[in-house]
């Protein structure tokens, strides 16, 4: 599936709750339905900075495409990077760095979080491109 088409599942999924209380059990569901990350991943050098919770984000590249996995201590920051990389995981580098996450206002995400969160959910977007940008490189020099 293309990265629209999977913001598009994402939009729909949300849109079957009104109540931002059940949106927020959404986001907590997702984020334990995640697979935790391996304890070697959990490194200074994966926390992403500018959130307030700790969030470890490791990208490898497997055929050419991004696979992300995530960690984090707080329940909602964890739904939310795995919504993150429900939507960007499994994609090129270009695709990602090309992609407009358009599912983050449509759900209202950034509105209903704290300006904190909210600064962390943009760090956690501009670490997923930053990932991107160095395989992109990467692959360029090959």
């Amino acid at each position: 599936m293309s990265i629209n088409e999977l913001q598009d599942e994402v939009i729909a999924e949300f849109s079957d709750f009104d109540d931002w209380m059940d949106r927020y059990q959404l986001l907590i569901d997702l984020g334990n339905e995640q697979e935790p990350l391996d304890e070697k991943y959990k490194t200074e050098q994966n926390l992403i900075e500018g959130c307030q919770s700790r969030v470890w984000l490791q990208a490898d590249e497997e055929d050419g495409k991004l696979v992300f996995k995530a960690e984090s201590d707080a329940l909602i920051v964890k739904g939310i990077i795995s919504l993150l990389i429900k939507v960007l995981s499994g994609h090129t580098p270009d695709e990602i760095l090309n992609a407009d996450l358009y599912f983050i206002d449509k759900i209202g995400l950034k509105e209903h979080l704290s300006p904190t969160r909210s600064n962390g959910l943009l760090s956690m977007v501009k670490q997923m491109r930053l990932y991107a940008l160095a395989f992109k490189a990467k692959d360029n020099k090959k």
